[in-house]
């Protein structure tokens, strides 16, 4: 697939706030979204988005909360689109809980986003749809990233570039010859 076709019209700060608002007109009838479920819609499409072209939608940084990753600029961005009457926050009980759920205002202002990104945006929000809080926010757990980082250190896009798998034995092995043959290069008893 070929990385979306730059739009010099809007910057990061402005695709932030209008993804924003368009996740919550996307998700009107998701009674499972909330500004955790928001905080981890943006963290998967920005980090899908750096593995496919190499550059996330937003540009925004990203950083580990016990709840999963999130945006750093989230909240006051939220404040400032309340004040701005573009999303409101209602609270309402989610099972006991005090589900903090942005509800689009007004319609989203699209033209900064190229096709191939509002087309990740839907897939995203299409696979997350049926997730509930807690689901979406362990599987953030999984993710390297947010396992290897402190608790509101940053989160480098570029870790999404390693998977999370387990290495083959072979790769193990391939990595015992590599510390040994470092070791010996760099002069170091084993």
């Amino acid at each position: 697939m070929k990385p979306p076709i730059e739009n010099n019209a809007s910057t990061g700060a402005e695709k932030f706030r209008e993804l924003i608002v368009y996740l919550s007109r996307l998700s009107e009838g998701d009674d499972n979204f909330g500004s955790v479920k928001l905080n981890k819609l943006l963290f998967y499409i920005d980090f899908m988005a750096y593995t496919r072209w190499g550059r996330s939608v937003t540009g925004k940084v990203y950083q580990k909360l016990e709840q999963g990753p999130a945006p750093r600029p989230l909240v006051p961005v939220l404040r400032q689109l309340e004040e701005e009457r573009a999303v409101a926050l209602q609270k309402r009980n989610y099972y006991g809980l005090t589900q903090k759920r942005p509800v689009a205002l007004r319609e989203p202002v699209l033209s900064g986003f190229a096709p191939e990104e509002i087309d990740l945006i839907h897939y995203v929000v299409d696979k997350c749809r049926h997730l509930d809080a807690k689901t979406i926010s362990d599987q953030s757990h999984r993710f390297t990233g947010w396992k290897i980082a402190d608790l509101h250190e940053t989160i480098p896009y570029e870790i999404a570039l390693i998977g999370s798998r387990s290495p083959t034995t072979r790769e193990e092995e391939i990595g015992r010859e590599l510390d040994s043959l470092a070791t010996a290069c760099l002069g170091r008893n084993a």
